[in-house]
């Protein structure tokens, strides 16, 4: 019986080691332009090789949904023809289907990747350079 009220010790509790951020490798290629790297993290594909539809697909796509008055799947369609034409190292067509996305869904912020595209589409260059052979 008097080992049922008995207190349990407490175990001492491990120190919580704050966890190592890696940084990924597009952020080492960034590393000298931080600006270009916030623009491309939401905007490129690490492997725009896993995209199903080619450039001219993505922008037909999109610009029907456009015409039907869809302008959330739109905007995702345009999205996919920038991260491909960032892909193809297109400046013009980067700022041209970011701007579509940004006139079509003003509350995500593109403003960067548009004042930009030509630091954005060096620096996915270089990473699909060396990670994409």
């Amino acid at each position: 019986m008097k080992g049922l009220f008995k207190r349990k010790k407490k175990e001492k509790l491990e120190e919580i080691q704050p966890e190592k951020v890696e940084i990924t490798d597009l952020e080492k290629i960034c590393a000298d332009d931080r600006e270009a790297w916030t623009a491309l993290r939401h905007t490129m594909f690490l492997d725009p090789r896993k995209i199903q539809a080619t450039l001219e697909d993505a922008v037909k796509k999109a610009a029907d949904f456009e015409k039907k008055g869809n302008s959330g799947s739109a905007r995702v369609w345009y999205h996919i023809a920038g991260g491909l034409a960032l892909w193809k190292g297109d400046a013009a067509k980067v700022k041209q289907y970011f701007g579509k996305c940004e006139k079509l869904a003003p509350e995500i912020n593109y403003g960067l990747i548009m004042r930009i595209p030509e630091r954005a589409v060096k620096k996915a260059q270089e990473y699909y350079q060396k990670f994409l052979k």
